[in-house]
């Protein structure tokens, strides 16, 4: 696949594959405000409603984008100028009173019945009835397609693919199931063990893909751990009952090489540390004003020693929502400074939402180019 990539893409693999190189690597930036979409890539008002892939890809060009990881080109479609207008509202964004399996989730007790009722015995029987080449084609075919669509100069490394235990607080909702969380560890950690079991047989499929498909060994590990206060749950599930589980989970993968970076939101300080002992090697996506040290973790070493990979962007929620075009230069420079010596991607921190201005997006984008050529 190497030898297929140019520009862009070329210097992400070097980066992700350790080689010296000249030029931080720009990551993918999700613009959701169509206007900014269609004017980045130089379209007319209303094409990206019209043509939406075509528009997003056109946007990742003019932005100088190396690397994508989540391909979600329809996403903004749910977003207007004034913020959100889709449709479908679930247990944690606005829905109405949970309901599963005709069993109301109102309380700790129902997150505890409707697990051991209905998604235990699920996940045991999927187990029984996981096909393992079935999973590693979808896969193979999933990713070909993506990055035929990106071309040979922007690289499409993976995102979902890999899977692992997540807490359930998009099924239940933040209420029930965090207080379930508290008061029934032992139900919730039993749910942790369970997805792990699935997991591992899927994670070995998807290992096999990587491994017939030729890709860049890296993998964006995504699931909301914390708050701007820090984790949602407590320290004595999340490190007896959880990290054990998503160890096992990822061992496949930690075993096959494959990079493993995490989102971060909230204030994940206290999980640098077992994160990185699992074996990931990077993060991204730090939220620096919920209490993230950025310079302290660029400075941190994989458990085998080696500098971490770290996509860096510029604040979407203080510098690029609130801040001037001065601030973003001075953001990025900060970032760069701190982050560590050729194995950096640059990017924003998140999805940039309607509202952020074009001047501050226009700012951005031109340092995105300008250390793409140039590592400082």
């Amino acid at each position: 696949m190497e030898q297929a990539l140019v520009g862009g893409a070329r210097l992400a693999w070097r980066v992700l594959a350790g080689e010296p190189t000249t030029g931080v690597p720009a990551w993918m930036l999700h613009v959701m405000e169509h206007a900014h979409l269609e004017r980045l890539a130089g379209r007319a008002p209303g094409d990206y409603r019209r043509q939406p892939e075509a528009v997003y890809l056109a946007a990742q060009r003019a932005a100088g984008c190396c690397l994508i990881d989540q391909w979600i080109p329809h996403n903004p479609l749910t977003m207007e100028p004034d913020g959100y207008h889709g449709h479908q509202r679930g247990a944690t964004t606005g829905g109405a009173a949970v309901e599963l399996d005709g069993l109301p989730i109102d309380s700790p007790e129902a997150v505890c019945e409707h697990l051991e009722r209905f998604t235990f015995p699920r996940l045991t029987a999927a187990v029984t009835a996981f096909d393992a080449a079935a999973t590693t084609a979808a896969a193979v075919a999933g990713e070909a397609a993506t990055q035929a669509l990106l071309g040979p100069d922007i690289l499409k490394a993976g995102y979902g693919l890999l899977r692992f235990p997540t807490l359930a607080y998009g099924t239940y909702g933040y209420v029930p199931y965090l207080s379930a969380t508290a008061l029934y560890p032992e139900v919730i950690a039993t749910h942790f063990r369970l997805q792990a079991d699935l997991a591992l047989l899927h994670n070995r499929a998807v290992v096999a893909a990587y491994q017939q498909g030729g890709w860049p060994r890296l993998h964006r590990l995504d699931h909301d751990l914390a708050d701007s206060r820090g984790p949602l749950i407590q320290p004595r599930l999340l490190h007896e009952g959880w990290l054990p589980q998503v160890a096992r989970a990822l061992q496949p993968a930690l075993a096959a090489g494959i990079r493993l970076i995490w989102h971060c939101d909230g204030n994940l300080s206290s999980l640098v540390d077992p994160l990185l002992e699992l074996g990931l090697d990077g993060f991204q996506g730090f939220q620096y004003e919920a209490g993230m040290d950025y310079p302290a973790i660029g400075r941190r070493r994989t458990r085998d020693g080696r500098p971490l990979l770290i996509v860096a962007g510029v604040s979407v929620t203080t510098t690029l929502a609130h801040g001037t075009p001065a601030q973003v230069r001075d953001e990025l420079r900060w970032l760069v400074e701190h982050g560590p010596r050729g194995s950096l991607l640059l990017g924003a921190s998140s999805s940039i939402c309607p509202g952020v201005s074009w001047d501050n997006l226009a700012t951005l984008v031109e340092g995105l180019h300008w250390y793409r050529r140039h590592s400082a």
